[in-house]
């Protein structure tokens, strides 16, 4: 246990590039498969991702967001390929900066991971069923004609001409949500996603200057990278969500990952946000990364402690306020990343700081922290007197 002081590393405030997050608490982007379906957020995505603003979060994250239509995941996916996108988003950004949180939006082109089912649905390729009820499959794309296991299609080798077009619909995708207030564009370079496949040697068995060597499996997201911090201003910070391994023999390694965000962090990139597997759709066959409290804390202290320079984020299965202190005060991350436990309580980051610091309800909106500081005195008279929220009907009186 860290026990309650007047510090707390989670509660620094944090600076990067052109912002001052208010801590350390990033809620991590989560896929809700909810937009309209034509790519454009709605409400439910205004309620979402504010919530967790108003929860006292430093940085919230908009799920993965297409950069065109064969890049989404399912067909409800977000998407940020015209510009008809940016007024919902920007209503997003300007609602989450207003409550003291600094916005940000996930980029993505799900590659050869894409034309899927949602969760609910079964989450794996599309087939004729979804097809008769207006969810038709479409091509998807790779480094390689690989399909990502069994049962999933064969993705269309992209040739060099489509890789350049490509790396300019990633460019004007960033520059759709820097126009949209995001102060932060978080790259989606992990779970066999297009960026990911070509890292991988198990989807990237190319032959060409994309394949083979380390150098040149980068060669590709790199030049994503490059592209994008040329066209965003240069307030704008840039994050990478990265699979620092892929836990299968033959697969990407942490030593990959070290030498890869060396590169990253040469070409303007501002956080490694680390995360593990994915390459392939089966994940019974990712043996070697074990599902855990913080399972990922060992990667990203490898990326904190061999990548000069390089801020690093670290996700999974991190619940208690206790646990993410302890993260950063063993030099594991600068950033927590936090996900379904924020589904699970919105409110988070508040609690967190209560348990770390001892606070008020001083931090909390005044809406809702005005109200709960004037019921402290009333629960610590009734549990003083020995009352508990059933003593009084386990006595029978009402």
């Amino acid at each position: 246990m860290v026990p309650k002081s007047s510090a707390s590393m989670l509660f620094e405030p944090l600076t990067i590039r052109g912002f001052t997050a208010p801590n350390r608490v990033m809620v991590s982007p989560m896929q809700q498969y909810s937009s309209d379906g034509d790519g454009t957020a709605n409400d439910f995505h205004l309620v979402q991702l504010g919530r967790f603003a108003l929860g006292g979060a430093g940085m919230v994250i908009a799920e993965a967001t297409a950069i065109e239509p064969a890049g989404r995941m399912s067909h409800t996916d977000l998407g940020i390929w015209s510009d008809d996108h940016i007024a919902p988003l920007t209503r997003i950004a300007a609602f989450i900066e207003a409550q003291g949180a600094i916005p940000g939006i996930q980029l993505v082109h799900a590659g050869r991971k894409g034309s899927m089912q949602a969760p609910w649905d079964g989450m794996g390729p599309l087939t004729d069923a979804d097809a008769a009820r207006g969810e038709a499959p479409w091509p998807t794309i790779g480094p390689s004609a690989l399909s990502p296991g069994g049962g999933w299609p064969v993705p269309h080798e992209m040739s060099e001409a489509e890789i350049a077009a490509n790396i300019a619909l990633w460019a004007d995708a960033a520059c759709r949500a820097a126009a949209a207030g995001f102060r932060i564009i978080d790259l989606h370079g992990a779970h066999g996603y297009l960026l990911h496949a070509f890292l991988s040697p198990l989807s990237n068995r190319r032959t060409d200057r994309y394949g083979g060597s380390l150098v040149n499996r980068m060669r590709y997201p790199l030049e994503v990278v490059r592209a994008i911090r040329a066209a965003i201003p240069q307030g704008c910070a840039l994050f990478y969500r990265l699979s620092v391994l892929d836990g299968i023999d033959g697969g990407w390694t942490v030593e990959d990952s070290v030498a890869f965000c060396t590169e990253l962090v040469a070409e303007g990139v501002d956080v490694i946000d680390c995360s593990s597997g994915g390459a392939i759709s089966d994940r019974s066959s990712n043996t070697r990364v074990r599902r855990g409290f913080a399972f990922h804390a060992p990667y990203s202290r490898a990326i904190k402690q061999d990548v000069s320079g390089a801020l690093v984020a670290t996700v999974g299965l991190i619940v208690e306020p206790e646990q993410a202190e302890a993260v950063l005060q063993a030099g594991d991350a600068d950033i927590i990343a936090i996900g379904r436990e924020m589904l699970s309580d919105p409110n988070w980051t508040h609690r967190a700081r209560s348990a770390l610091l001892g606070e008020s309800y001083d931090a909390w909106p005044r809406e809702a922290g005005w109200w709960l500081d004037k019921r402290v005195g009333a629960l610590r008279q009734l549990r003083d007197g020995g009352e508990t929220p059933m003593t009084r009907y386990q006595r029978g009186s009402h």
